[in-house]
């Protein structure tokens, strides 16, 4: 039997392991597998992330499954309570729970080539008991952002009050404190008007780098809309599609230096124009639109620091003492609560996953100086083993769920021969890996992603590892199908359990060849059987009675 495990124990968009496995029940019914999730509860970062505010940047009608269109949505731009219960409601649909191994991580897993399958060494994280299993295929369905980025700041485990990270956001009161937060980024611009509303919650952000903010896109859905959502057919396929080209047209800020002029010009009139005057001269990036992550003022962010219970502060934060932080003027600010918006460590992979030559994945990745992949799916020296939102597949402008889903069917096509034992197992070769990674590094070196430092690149300056350079569009093209001249095939030689190592389009002519001779076969014994029917049918009309 062969048997495939989900890694999908991430607090950050692990939705994608969900995401796999009703697409693996949809097309291989009878595959047998099982997803390790270190939470309780289904969901990813929609389970984990509870911070004020907590939404999708993307339109939902297109941060959704495909196959699993919902019409009643009731933002563009959906909250986190409302996707949460969409994706619970997707793991009950498809019978997901009896597959989850709930309260339970991967440690590590190594490739065993004479057994041609992974073993795996998982924990729970309750009671720290050891659980090995084993399986043909593994699935890292990680996410992109895992591990919350803690600040190098001096003196950050000195802190007597509350601190946390916005990722791992505490149920604390906030009534008549004093709250300062780390960073601007997505989470901030979301929960900082949130908690601003209390009149008597003293807010104080602590910026480093001024970023763009785009004018608000999210809109409510009226009663009426989602009627017609509901009821007119084709009409719910057709707004999808219409996402999918409005995120289309997003992309030309990265692509077309005219559109994003323009885009520039209108971000820095809207920002000056709903921002405070006093901060209109630290507020304003110097790199272009589109270097960092885009960022969207669906909740008020810029409005909220007219309050007289916020402020904005860009001198450098130096230290953090016991009841705040010092500044780099040696001003210190008293502070009750710390909350660090200080984003995600986009750049490793914290599981020690061990291929062909013992090697695991963060040695590989540090190899080369940074994350990388072939199509951001699969690994030289890791058969069997692919990875949803693996390196360079981020986009910036579009749905991750939908480049999750475009990697989904790239890997069930390689999945499918070894489930149908046709094949023991795939790896991709180095040299398409190169040449694969050569081709969209030329592609990053001349984008705009060059022009500042961002979670995109290995430590914020460095190759950049995260972003995919391209339109969602030409991310499908390339993931359109296998291009088996790129893998090495392990297929098994006979009954016994020898086997033997061929090239992909080697492997591919066999099954092509395999399916004409089938072919021919089914037509030769059709073909006979019907002229022996007919034969007999005229054997039998002609015959004298009683023969």
């Amino acid at each position: 039997m062969n048997w495939i495990a989900f890694i999908d124990q991430s607090f950050v968009l692990s939705i994608g392991g969900l995401a796999f496995a009703i697409k693996l029940k949809q097309r291989l019914p009878h595959a047998q597998f099982t997803i390790y999730e270190k939470a309780s509860e289904v969901g990813g970062t929609w389970r984990d992330n509870i911070y004020p505010g907590a939404a999708s940047d993307i339109g939902v009608h297109f941060y959704s499954l495909s196959s699993d269109l919902k019409s009643d949505w009731s933002f563009t731009q959906a909250g986190q309570a409302e996707i949460l219960a969409y994706w619970i409601n997707l793991a009950h649909k498809y019978h997901l729970y009896p597959h989850v191994i709930f309260n339970t991580r991967v440690i590590g897993a190594r490739w065993d080539s004479d057994a041609q399958r992974y073993h795996i060494d998982a924990e729970n994280v309750n009671t720290s008991e050891r659980i090995p299993t084993s399986a043909e295929i593994l699935v890292s369905a990680n996410g992109i952002l895992e591990i919350p980025h803690m600040p190098k700041i001096a003196g950050l485990g000195m802190f007597k009050g509350d601190l946390f990270h916005s990722a791992r956001w505490k149920d604390v009161s906030l009534k008549g404190r004093k709250v300062g937060v780390i960073g601007n980024g997505s989470s901030a611009m979301q929960f900082m008007p949130h908690i601003a509303e209390q009149p008597d919650v003293e807010v104080t952000q602590f910026c480093r780098t001024p970023k763009w903010i785009l004018p608000p896109v999210r809109q409510p859905y009226s009663t009426r809309w989602k009627w017609c959502l509901t009821h007119v057919p084709l009409l719910l396929q057709l707004y999808r599609f219409v996402w999918f080209m409005k995120s289309g047209g997003l992309y030309m800020i990265f692509s077309n230096a005219l559109f994003r002029w323009l885009v520039t010009k209108r971000t820095t009139q809207y920002m000056l124009s709903e921002a405070p005057e006093q901060y209109h001269d630290r507020m304003i990036p110097r790199f272009p639109v589109g270097c960092k992550r885009l960022l969207f003022d669906n909740f008020g962010y810029l409005e909220s620091l007219h309050k007289p219970n916020v402020r904005l502060v860009y001198d450098g934060l130096t230290e953090i003492v016991e009841d705040g932080v010092l500044m780099k003027g040696g001003q210190k600010i008293d502070l009750d609560v710390i909350i660090l918006a200080t984003g995600f460590v986009a750049d490793e992979y914290a599981i020690p996953i061990r291929g062909l030559n013992g090697q695991t994945i963060q040695e590989y990745y540090d190899a080369y100086g940074a994350p990388r992949a072939y199509l951001g799916t699969t690994l030289p020296g890791f058969p069997n083993f692919y990875m949803l939102s693996g390196p360079n597949t981020a986009t910036g402008h579009s749905s991750v769920l939908y480049s999750e889903e475009l990697q989904i069917d790239y890997c069930l096509a390689l999945i499918a021969p070894v489930l149908a034992d046709k094949a023991k197992s795939f790896e991709v070769t180095p040299e398409a890996t190169d040449s694969y990674n050569e081709n969209i590094q030329a592609r990053l070196a001349r984008s705009v992603f060059v022009h500042c430092n961002s979670w995109y690149r290995k430590g914020g300056d460095g190759i950049i590892s995260s972003i995919f350079p391209g339109s969602q569009t030409r991310f499908w093209w390339w993931l359109r199908a296998p291009v088996w001249c790129h893998y090495r095939v392990v297929t098994p030689k006979s009954h016994v359990h020898d086997s033997y190592v061929i090239g992909g389009d080697v492997w591919k002519q066999q099954q092509k060849q395999g399916q004409r001779f089938g072919t021919t076969v089914g037509v030769i014994m059709y073909g006979g059987a019907l002229v022996l029917g007919l034969g007999l049918a005229l054997a039998g009309f002609y015959l004298p009675e009683g023969l």
